[in-house]
């Protein structure tokens, strides 16, 4: 990807506005004293169903100990422009290693930061809330000198969520024991984490094994992606799968209204 000169800010910054000081809800409801958990794979500035589920649990256990996969949403999501869905990809160190896990998968070209913070500024400094965030996420880009994949994915992942308003602790799959198979791995991740019910995101339908859940006690629930509502987004037709910037970007201090994990829209 070739890199593109920043333009030179004209308008002076604007400091974003205070982040919510709490989750106002939760997408699925626990008992007193239980303790949710959820473990995903981190992701690159990831959409917003990501962070409803970071939401919607007591913890958040990134599930990088595990095999990195290319063409997926570890080092690579998806913005809005003029000329349709662009992706911004983290170049990564990949030929052959076919093994590697998530969390040693390192970056290939340490000036990716730069050129897709100028892809941002290029296509969303129109957008009516751009201003307000651009000091934040400018320094987030511009200052990034990581060189782990996982570690850029938590930077970023945490960043948001303090934006949202998100207080929801992160931690690493690694920090737990764990053995066996797919689900037997996330059974015993749940069990070393205290959790007493796990939320899983819906995709994973297709391989957990229910049972093993149940044996262990612990409640299995998945997230509901259906029914976002759409928000004003630049470059129509409206498009749900994209990163969370574009969201923030275009809503402001509104856009946790249009995440299923909070309050309600609120009437214009």
């Amino acid at each position: 990807m070739s890199l593109e000169e920043i333009p030179r800010r004209t308008t002076r910054r604007v400091r974003p506005p205070n982040p919510r000081p709490e989750r106002k809800a939760k997408l699925l409801s626990v008992k007193a004293g239980d303790k949710r958990v959820a473990i995903l794979q981190s992701s690159y500035i990831p959409w917003k169903g990501y962070f409803d589920i970071i939401n919607s649990v007591d913890e958040f256990i990134l599930y990088d100990d595990v095999q990195f996969t290319r063409r997926d949403w570890r080092n690579r999501n998806r913005i809005k422009t003029p000329q349709g869905l662009r992706w911004l990809t983290i170049p990564v160190q990949s030929k052959g290693l076919y093994l590697q896990r998530v969390d040693e998968t390192l970056v290939s070209d340490p000036d990716w930061a730069r050129s897709h913070w100028s892809a941002l500024v290029q296509n969303y400094s129109a957008a009516p809330h751009f201003a307000a965030y651009r000091a934040k996420f400018e320094e987030l880009f511009l200052t990034s000198a990581d060189t782990r994949l996982s570690s850029i994915n938590r930077r970023f992942i945490e960043a948001v969520g303090e934006v949202l308003g998100i207080s929801t602790p992160l931690t690493w799959s690694s920090e737990y024991p764990a053995s066996g198979n797919k689900t037997q791995r996330l059974v015993s991740i749940c069990a070393a984490a205290g959790a007493t019910a796990y939320l899983s995101g819906p995709s994973a339908r297709e391989y957990i094994e229910d049972a093993q859940f149940q044996e262990a006690g612990i409640e299995l629930s998945y997230a509901d992606y259906s029914g976002y509502p759409e928000y004003s987004q630049l470059y129509p037709p409206f498009e749900h799968g994209v990163t969370i910037l574009d969201l923030i970007f275009n809503a402001g201090d509104r856009a946790a209204d249009y995440m299923k994990s909070f309050s309600s829209v609120r009437s214009s």
